[in-house]
């Protein structure tokens, strides 16, 4: 990253399924936005940085304490686009092979290069916010806003923390103010009409009465009956159809993606088309797992949920599923950015991190053991059971016999 001071001073299968239904036209030349821009940087009133406040729609100094609220750009809506269309002029497109740009701190005039969208300024903690998207890179449509602040991430942190058992006292320092950073992450979603074709088996279970030789208990045996269970096949083919909205996939490799799975369900619902204002205050990741690559991992978990319906329609008391084959149509995709709150630790010479959804106050994250703790509970409940043993033995002699 350089940067530059501020001035001085300033697959095979079946027959296809039937057509899907032809959904409303998509307009062939709905453009991938390029051109994010800046709205609002400086308070008007003292000329101090403004901070997006979470849960609001306004944007705070913290100099004067004035508020200032977002107006709303030229264009509110949060539109999806055609994933086909994007991928006949983008297929070569690599986001790796994509330099960074530059970026101008709204407070000193600083500049750095980076492949963020947002991020702090080392010269005087300003925001840094991108102005423009470099050519080939998706700029985000939507972003869900901030909407647990940082006093509800760190609540909601402690709590988790008070649900840890066995977890080392310095786990407790991490939701500490200096801890916790605001980081937007990015994400594709898609939508997809599916019709699927598929050929299978559907098992039906039936039972036969049969007879066993078993102990009686007195040294003999008797004969006891039972039901066997057995399973009739019979072949099954159809059809099934499903319409998938939001398929949320990560788009960052830098943030573990089975934790940001785990930060799901988010509130589409309160995504707001994107204005760069909503980044004031935080950082934003630039994604790196290209929309093709999200396209193949959303396609898996579509496919998932089909082979679900598949084994409905199929019916019975047991199904065999071999051949489906899946038709998309009206694949659309969209890039949005998510917000959470990051706490990162070092314990035992190991880094731990700790993620807060700040859009549903959602806690996850990795957590060491205390050995000491464990250890001393272990022996404490030896010690207890010894104490009952001795204690039982003791009454039994004394109730002995003489």
């Amino acid at each position: 990253m350089s940067t530059t001071p501020p001035p001085l001073p300033p697959q095979d299968g079946p027959p296809g399924p039937p057509p899907v239904p032809a959904p409303p036209p998509v307009p062939a030349s709905a453009p991938v936005p390029e051109k994010p821009r800046a709205l609002f940087a400086s308070c008007p009133t003292c000329g101090s940085q403004v901070t997006y406040a979470p849960g609001t729609t306004v944007l705070t100094c913290g100099a004067c304490g004035a508020e200032h609220p977002i107006e709303a750009g030229d264009d509110t809506s949060v539109d999806e686009h055609s994933f086909d269309t994007w991928m006949a002029e983008n297929a070569q497109v690599k986001v790796a092979s994509i330099g960074g740009q530059v970026l101008k701190c709204q407070g000193c005039a600083a500049e750095i290069e980076s492949i963020d969208l947002a991020e702090t300024c080392q010269f005087c903690s300003g925001h840094l916010i991108a102005l423009t998207a470099p050519a080939g890179i998706v700029a985000p449509e939507a972003v869900v806003p901030f909407g647990v602040p940082r006093k509800g991430a760190q609540k909601a942190f402690q709590e988790w923390i008070g649900s840890r058992w066995f977890a080392p006292n310095a786990l407790k320092k991490v939701g500490s103010t200096e801890s916790l950073k605001g980081t937007y992450v990015p994400h594709w979603t898609f939508d997809a009409n599916t019709a699927s074709a598929y050929q299978g088996e559907r098992g039906e279970h039936y039972y036969v009465t049969k007879t066993r030789q078993v102990s009686d208990g007195k040294g003999g045996t008797r004969t006891e009956t039972y039901q066997e269970q057995h399973t009739r096949w019979h072949r099954a083919s159809g059809h099934v159809s499903r319409a998938f909205d939001d398929v949320t996939v990560p788009a960052s490799q830098r943030l573990p993606a089975k934790r940001l799975d785990e930060m799901g369900p988010w509130k589409f619902e309160t995504a707001v088309a994107y204005q760069p204002e909503y980044l004031s205050g935080y950082s934003a990741l630039r994604y790196d797992v290209d929309p093709q690559d999200g396209s193949t991992i959303a396609r898996k978990e579509m496919r998932d949920v089909i082979d679900d319906d598949v084994r409905r329609d199929i019916g019975g008391d047991e199904q065999r599923v071999h051949q489906v084959n899946v038709q998309y149509a009206r694949v659309m995709f969209k890039l949005v950015l998510l917000p959470l709150w990051l706490a990162t630790y070092v314990h035992a010479g190991k880094q731990w991190q700790v993620m807060v959804n700040a859009n549903t106050g959602e806690v996850t994250g990795d957590r060491p053991w205390s050995v000491i703790k464990i250890v001393s509970t272990v022996l404490a409940v030896l010690a207890v059971i010894a104490v009952l043993v001795f204690l039982f033995a003791g009454s039994g002699e004394g109730t002995a016999s003489p």
